[in-house]
């Protein structure tokens, strides 16, 4: 099992004590971000688009332990920018364990072998590594060559070491559905505790606008590479939003489900649109205008979206809502292997490539 009893245990009586306090709108897992600058320019990110002195600044650890206190999930994710080039953040780390959350510290792995000294392995502590595929599509998509072995190289250090490793693919229009497959086989021989993967959004900023994917295409794409699965693949996400990226089930979005606090504050309505900023996160919940946002909105910026940051939050939901919700989850939990004939054929299909000549150079021997 990817994700250990204690954690479940954990994020199950969370959700069910907000139910039962009647709380309609609760968080799920707080995304905090506590610098923007990365070492890393990938093609399909924005979030270092921001001017030089806004990526010289951090959160505080004070701050960031403030934040999540107010907050109150039992989970925090540390994306960025890259984490592990904050000066504190094994500061940051130790407070949160300290306040018993489940950490998922989103890293490109460049800085992992160097800094994992200062951290101490946990329960509470995953690496979760950012692996976009297999050696020459992840090159490009971060924009680095060698950066595929680098990550793995910091990878086989941390498990090394004792730490809990899970990794994070973010799937593009073009993407090819059977290499995906090859890199689940790789990953899994690498000996990760889990895979998330998860469509690609369309940040406002991210150098390459051609490649993300609509709806259907979304489904397709997922439907090929989940269905006829091998049992010794093992995901760290929910079982119920793995078969809405399928095209199983439909879930309206639950924003507030993994709301964002960065420099400017929390930011509304997610971790992927930016409508403004709130002070705190009382506020984040009570003056956004949560219907203004989802599919059903009607809202452009949203036509697409069916990213884990606005729908995992929606599936796990569904999964204690009901008897009916708890037997989905335990159903696709065991049964894993999605037998579907026609998703089969879909492995040997055209494939067009996610970067055409010219659209990305990869900077060999240096950072990008």
């Amino acid at each position: 099992m990817a994700v250990p009893i204690s954690q479940m245990w954990t994020v199950g009586s969370y959700v069910i004590k907000q139910k039962l306090s009647g709380r309609k709108r609760y968080p799920l897992v707080m995304m905090l971000e506590p610098l923007f600058r990365c070492n890393l320019a990938c093609a399909g990110c924005g979030k270092i688009q921001y001017p030089a002195h806004i990526l010289k600044r951090n959160l505080s650890p004070e701050e960031c332990m403030k934040a999540v206190d107010e907050c109150g999930t039992p989970m925090v994710a540390i994306p960025g920018g890259e984490p592990l080039m904050h000066p504190e953040i094994h500061k940051i780390v130790e407070g949160l364990v300290a306040r018993k959350k489940y950490i998922y510290l989103c890293t490109n792995a460049l800085l992992l072998k160097e800094k994992i000294g200062l951290f101490t392995p946990s329960k509470y502590l995953t690496f979760n590594v950012h692996m976009d595929g297999q050696r020459e599509h992840h090159d490009f998509s971060v924009c680095k060559e060698g950066g595929y072995d680098e990550a793995v190289e910091g990878i086989r250090e941390a498990l090394k070491r004792g730490f809990r490793v899970t990794t994070n693919s973010t799937l593009f229009d073009g993407t090819d559905p059977q290499s995906v497959r090859e890199f689940f086989d790789e990953m899994t021989e690498l000996g990760v505790e889990g895979m998330v993967i998860s469509p690609g959004y369309s940040y406002e900023k991210a150098p390459d606008q051609q490649h993300f994917l609509g709806r259907a295409r979304t489904r397709r794409l997922f439907n090929a590479i989940l269905s006829n699965r091998k049992a010794s693949w093992k995901f760290n996400m929910s079982p119920l939003f793995m078969e809405f990226l399928m095209g199983k089930r439909q879930y309206s979005c639950t924003p507030w489900g993994m709301p964002t606090y960065n420099l400017f504050g929390w930011q509304k309505p997610c971790y992927l649109l930016q409508d403004g900023y709130a002070e705190t996160f009382q506020e984040l919940i009570e003056a956004t205008e949560w219907d203004n946002y989802g599919t059903e909105s009607g809202n452009p910026a949203c036509a697409n979206c069916m990213v884990h940051s606005g729908y995992e939050a929606s599936a796990v939901n569904d999964t204690f809502s009901s008897l009916r919700g708890l037997m989905a989850t335990a159903k696709a939990t065991f049964f894993t292997a999605y037998k579907d004939e026609a998703a089969l054929a879909l492995l040997d299909g055209p494939v067009k490539p996610v970067h055409p000549k010219g659209l990305v150079q990869l900077k060999s021997g240096s950072e990008s």
